[in-house]
């Protein structure tokens, strides 16, 4: 049977036929790896996922966390699998091999997490502590690496990361804790951090925590910024454990969904007595801090492709099973036989849309990571720079674009259900409110657009974006001849021409000082973006989907173009029909999701400003 998690031959096409991953192994950095290998990682994840994941997912809903005598206590059933998750080695996929990790390429973490990330609540802690450890492998001193990394790598300590107060959200310059600098070079903080992800747990017996503050005397904004270690438990010499360090969890918030992720109120210092260490240079925190939040919403943007496949995958499902209503062939006849929902046409159209949108999401969080992976390893620094501008581009867009989608496409699964969906006996509802909080936490989406319009397209100059739009030209110009998706390749160049419009519009709109025009229409114009360069991706797909699917035809002397000889080869063969489902899948978001872009450009040219000239009395 296939996975209700999700489609491993769509995760496998997207790896091999469209990126090519295994062409990674010819770089230095990656040559002890191999195809070989990278399917048996896909292969041990997919059993992990459904072995031990998976059945989590709703006891931990259940059950949820609580706070007992300061002691944060996650659902019981997440320590098996924590322990037998870090045994194995999935918390440090990534990391260096020369502190403990196993140094594989970014993408392989992308893709076997893909399979874990269904139950973020439970991801969340080993991925806290991932995050933060390869903050201190990248700027901590030697010392801090041999008290911390070991058993941060080993799954033993567990991290966080501790940005957030209750007067400094988005506006982290605006925090109020405060580091207080001792005779010996160490630290003490004082302040209140919310919204904790992982603050506290039961899993490990440490936690460390990067904490955000300003050294007193250092300046306002987020320049007087400096990031301190600050652990649960203080370390000794020897590794051993210390003493408690002086904060305490206030509280868990109670939560729309992900209850088995513990979101805590810390106050720090109560006793003026929260040991810390800097990590990095002084007022560079915000600069440290970045590495963890890009990564991190990268995490998120997963969340919502994770979300997006499973409710479409257990929604597929359903639809084939759930009999109810006749044949739209034979509506008149009171005697006709029920048939399966998937049959009827409305049930069609929302499930080839959330197919399509779920295969636009996975090329896009997996392009973007490999483009990672090539800035990380490619000896030329001009070609480096070339696939880092197209991370900084499209960071905001996976984080936003995905997790707003990801919620559409667990809406619309749920309404393949119809009323059951609502109900708990299905696990849709739960995978619906699990999704919500990824467009709001790691900077809200709202953010990520302000981000996108506001620094990362004028960067080097407008070169980044302009290298993304050539990059997608290039594939228009390859495919373009291929016959049956030749009528497609027009829509997407017009959408990458929209694309090049509107970054020249912004641009011209700054100049005239008129900033309140692409400011006040920034997300609309990412979720534009996002449309676009997932139909440039699905049309890449389309592309290799054609070939390989004429070649199957030629190779049994079947006409692909004759419409009544190529279905029954269909039903028989199933790369034949993965292959024409790619082109059907392509074929409909162009057709149907990519025109919703006019409308878009339409509305930003308009310039209008209604959101500003109302009055808040008005609202």
């Amino acid at each position: 049977m296939a996975s209700l998690i999700l489609d491993e031959r769509d995760q496998k096409f997207t790896l091999y036929e469209m990126l090519e991953l295994e062409k990674l192994c010819e770089l230095e950095r990656y040559a002890d790896f191999s195809k070989d290998m990278f399917d048996m990682i896909l292969s041990e994840a997919q059993k992990f996922a459904t072995e031990e994941i998976f059945p989590t997912l709703a006891e931990s809903d259940k059950e949820g966390c609580r706070l007992e005598n300061g002691q944060v206590r996650v659902p019981k059933c997440f320590h098996k699998a924590f322990k037998l998750f870090c045994e194995a080695g999935w918390n440090c996929m990534s990391l260096p091999q020369h502190v403990g990790g196993q140094g594989l390429p970014f993408i392989m973490r992308i893709a076997a997490h893909e399979w874990f990330i269904h139950n973020f609540a439970f991801v969340s802690y080993p991925g806290l502590a991932e995050g933060a450890g390869h903050l201190i492998e990248v700027y901590g001193s030697e010392e801090h690496k041999k008290k911390y990394l070991p058993k941060m790598i080993s799954g033993e300590w567990g991290g966080s990361m501790c940005l957030t107060e209750p007067g400094a959200g988005s506006d982290v310059g605006n925090l109020s804790t405060r580091a207080v600098r001792q005779p010996d070079g160490t630290f003490r903080i004082q302040g209140t951090k919310i919204f904790i992800t992982g603050g506290d747990q039961d899993l490990t017996e440490n936690i460390i925590h990067p904490v955000l503050a300003r050294i007193e005397g250092d300046p306002a904004g987020t320049k007087g910024i400096s990031i301190f270690i600050v652990p649960k438990y203080l370390v000794n010499a020897d590794c051993s454990l210390g003493r408690r360090n002086d904060y305490e969890i206030a509280k868990i918030e109670e939560k729309m969904g992900i209850h088995g992720s513990a979101t805590c109120l810390i106050n720090f210092g109560d006793n003026n007595d929260c040991y810390a260490e800097l990590l990095g240079n002084e007022r560079e925190g915000m600069k440290v801090m970045f590495q963890m939040m890009n990564e991190a919403r990268i995490a998120t943007g997963l969340q919502g492709l994770g979300s997006a496949s499973i409710a479409y995958l257990h929604a597929l499902q359903y639809t084939r099973e759930r009999l109810q209503g006749s044949s739209l062939m034979e509506f008149k006849n009171p005697e006709a036989p029920r048939v399966p929902v998937i049959q009827h046409p409305d049930v069609r159209r929302m499930l080839l849309w959330m197919k399509s949108n779920v295969d636009g999401m996975r090329a896009l969080m997996y392009y973007a990571t490999i483009c990672g992976d090539k800035a990380m390893s490619v000896k030329d620094p001009v070609e480096a720079e070339k696939w880092l501008g197209i991370v900084e581009i499209l960071t905001p867009i996976v984080k936003a674009y995905c997790t707003d989608i990801g919620f559409r496409v667990t809406e619309t699964a749920m309404q393949c259900y119809g009323g059951y969906g609502y109900c708990s006996e299905y696990p849709v509802e739960q995978f619906l409110r699990d999704e919500k909080i990824a467009s709001i936490y790691e900077g809200t989406n709202g953010i990520q657009a302000l981000d996108l319009v506001g620094r990362k397209m004028g960067m080097k100059k407008g070169t980044y974006f302009m290298t993304l739009l050539g990059e997608m030209g290039a594939t228009v110009a390859r495919y373009q001849g291929v016959e049956a998706v030749k009528d497609l390749a027009a829509d997407v160049s017009a959408g990458v021409n929209a694309l090049a419009d509107m970054g020249m519009f912004f641009a011209s709109c700054g100049k005239q000082g008129k900033f309140l025009v692409p400011v006040g229409n920034a997300y609309p114009f990412l979720m534009m973006m996002g449309k676009i360069v997932c139909a440039w991706l699905l049309f890449w797909q389309a592309g290799i989907a054609q070939e390989k699917l004429g070649a199957l035809c030629k190779a049994k002397g079947v006409n692909a173009a004759d419409p009544f000889a190529l279905a029954p080869f269909l039903k028989e063969n199933k790369d034949a029909a993965f292959y024409d489902g790619k082109v059907k899948s392509a074929k409909y978001f162009i057709k149907n999701v990519l025109p919703e872009v006019d409308a878009v450009v339409k509305a930003i040219k308009s310039e209008d400003l209604s959101m500003m000239e109302i009055a808040d009395e008005g609202f």
